[in-house]
């Protein structure tokens, strides 16, 4: 009989455990997904930066699109 409950007991133990893995793994999983979102948004803005920076040049120094106070 005590051995019925040290198993039980053990593999309650084991559930616990695998539940709370279950949850740090979707934790993780959001996180990484936001980090994802977040350098793709980055890595468009740089691509954008890259652009204006060629139309510069490519102008010759000159501002292509002035700001709204001028």
């Amino acid at each position: 009989m005590s051995e019925n409950k040290d198993l039980r007991e053990r593999i309650e133990a084991l559930e616990m455990r695998i539940a709370y893995q279950d949850q740090t793994i979707e934790d993780l999983n959001q996180t990484i997904t936001k980090q994802w979102t977040e350098f793709d948004k980055l890595n468009r803005e740089i691509a954008k930066l890259y652009a204006q920076m060629e139309e510069m040049d490519n102008s010759g120094g000159e501002i292509v699109d002035r700001p709204p106070h001028y």
